[in-house]
């Protein structure tokens, strides 16, 4: 574990430092923003600022006996929960081994530092748990929630937070970043389709996701110029990543609301595919690309769910092969 610095934190960094000048220091920290703007980076960095027995002005020293500790990922007053496997939730179990571990006190003198990571993962038992740990805080504890989706969590919750919102970074810093990861090519592709998060841009630049991305947009043409049988693509794309695939649909979906209105190209979230994306919104109605945007956006919600992923591809592929074509 690592004091991961990215140069799009400094603002937020600042932000939590003064927390700690002013001595007010909240009992809970929101972060709220998309995958790959280093969410868990920037409240892990806290957490160790917050424990560090020797912290300078701006950083943790990195050598005393707490910091050696959570370098190595073994200091008793830091705790992270989180789903134990994908796309599950964070169970009333884990609340309870946590609120066991909270009767203890800090076993140092500096703070105790609880991340829930992908806190829209809590249900309903264990996010009311976790509000009774709000409501009576254990002494010297900081909770720091991480969520991409806080419209998921209980307002109750929320109210007893501090927030802290990060947002993408302007694409020369994302595209200056990028470069010193040894990333030179496809830059802003890669931020457009990571929609300008650059840990999640050098993500797919290491697993070409853009090859895939082009392949996927490929086959989706094809549905609605009927090419290719939706059923069958469907048992093909349920075996990638459902979430990413998603987010593409509704971006190229998006592109195409705009090209129907003929936005510039330099304003499409795709506009390497700006020219197939021009062809297909000739070619389709409005209204149905509308309907088909609906659809996804309740899709975001229900890939989350144990709903069967072949299904609900199936649907999503069936309905975009109705679009109805201008005559």
């Amino acid at each position: 574990m690592t004091d991961s610095h990215y140069p799009w934190h400094e603002n937020y960094w600042q932000h939590l430092l003064a927390y700690v000048e002013q001595q007010r220091i909240p009992q809970a920290l929101l972060l709220q923003g998309i995958t790959g703007l280093g969410k868990y980076q920037l409240a892990s960095r806290f957490a160790q600022y917050l424990m560090c027995l020797a912290p300078n002005r701006q950083s943790s020293c990195h050598h005393c006996a707490a910091c050696k500790l959570f370098i190595a990922n073994t200091h008793p007053n830091f705790i992270v929960l989180q789903p134990e496997e994908e796309g599950k939730s964070i169970t009333i179990d884990v609340l309870r081994q946590l609120m066991q571990q909270l009767v203890l006190k800090p076993q140092y003198s500096t703070y105790r530092v609880v991340i829930v990571h992908l806190a829209e993962h809590l249900n309903n038992n264990s996010a009311n748990a976790f509000l009774k740990c709000l409501e009576e805080p254990p002494e010297r504890t900081l909770f720091i929630l991480l969520t991409e989706q806080v419209q998921q969590l209980p307002a109750t919750i929320i109210s007893r937070c501090q927030k802290l919102v990060l947002t993408a970074p302007d694409a020369t810093v994302a595209q200056q970043w990028l470069g010193t990861q040894g990333i030179y090519e496809s830059q802003q592709p890669l931020l457009n389709l990571a929609q300008g998060a650059p840990l999640l841009a050098l993500d797919y630049a290491q697993q070409n996701s853009l090859q895939l991305r082009n392949q996927c947009f490929a086959d989706w043409e094809s549905i609605v110029k009927a090419n290719a049988c939706p059923i069958i693509l469907a048992e093909k794309w349920y075996k990638l990543a459902g979430q990413p695939l998603l987010q593409w649909l509704i971006s190229w979906t998006e592109d195409l609301i705009k090209c129907t209105f003929q936005v510039p190209s330099r304003f499409l979230l795709n506009s390497d595919l700006a020219s197939a994306l021009q062809g297909l919104a000739t070619g389709v109605a409005l209204n149905n690309l509308f309907d088909f945007y609906g659809l996804l956006m309740k899709d975001t919600y229900r890939i989350q769910t144990q709903l069967n992923k072949q299904l609900l591809f199936e649907e999503i592929l069936i309905t975009w092969s109705q679009a109805k074509v201008k005559r």
